[in-house]
């Protein structure tokens, strides 16, 4: 994975900016979670900004994508799911069965099995099926990073995945992997603990004091897609070579 550089085929045209959303693939008990969902999502419509995030349909992440489809169509969503979670993360009133991959005009897609089924791109946009986890977090990343500016990574709340996204590409950030703004959408105290333990970290020695802001605090849309744009990368993050890897 690279940070990110020049597009020397297409330097004319502006890149658009991509944010990588982590998030519930369930709605929560309170409707404040949906409508913030559904509140980034038409922040992102305003400014031309396209969604890559984890390709459910149910839950946050369906709210999110069928929200900004809605408003920007199905270019400005791209979802990226492992084949092992297209059978869960999905609801079964917008899905469409996946062409057969000997069908030299079907859609191109990684899955071997042509029974699955996908979101429908006219709800949720498009879909790439992946083998497995790993190779879905690393092609999420990967788009932000060749996106425009103000491209970063947004949290909304989440359980033990959406965390587990959200604290190793902050810990990316810190080894220098990339260079990209980490935001968490803090609606109702939902993150209020975990900003406590960074905090709690710094105090007792086990996060450079300097690296205490790699995570940025918002409490609208509105100043998460601001706090991107306006993300300044850590001086004490570690400045590593990974180009070989």
């Amino acid at each position: 994975m690279e940070s990110g550089g020049a597009n020397n085929n297409n330097e004319t045209t502006p890149k658009r900016t991509k944010i990588c959303v982590y998030c519930g693939a369930s709605p929560g008990f309170n409707p404040i979670y949906v409508e913030a969902a559904r509140s980034l999502a038409r922040e992102m419509a305003k400014n031309n900004i396209q969604l890559v995030y984890g390709g459910g349909t149910v839950g946050l992440m369906g709210e999110v994508a069928r929200t900004l489809v809605s408003l920007s169509g199905p270019d400005s969503v791209h979802g990226i799911i492992p084949e092992a979670l297209v059978r869960y993360e999905r609801d079964a009133n917008y899905s469409s069965t996946i062409p057969d991959p000997s069908n030299p005009s079907s859609r191109p897609h990684t899955s071997s099995t042509s029974s699955l089924t996908v979101p429908e791109e006219t709800v949720f946009g498009r879909t790439t099926i992946v083998p497995d986890m790993h190779t879905r977090k690393r092609l999420m990343a990967q788009e932000v990073l060749d996106g425009g500016p103000g491209s970063g990574f947004v949290a909304l709340a989440g359980g033990y995945g959406t965390l587990e996204e959200l604290f190793e590409t902050m810990t990316w950030n810190q080894l220098g992997i990339h260079n990209k703004g980490i935001v968490i959408l803090n609606i109702n105290g939902f993150y209020d603990g975990i900003r406590q333990w960074i905090n709690k970290s710094v105090e007792e020695g086990f996060i450079h004091g300097g690296n205490k802001n790699i995570l940025v605090e918002a409490k609208t849309a509105e100043e998460a897609i601001r706090a991107l744009e306006e993300y300044k990368v850590s001086d004490a993050a570690l400045k590593l070579n990974w180009s070989s890897q």
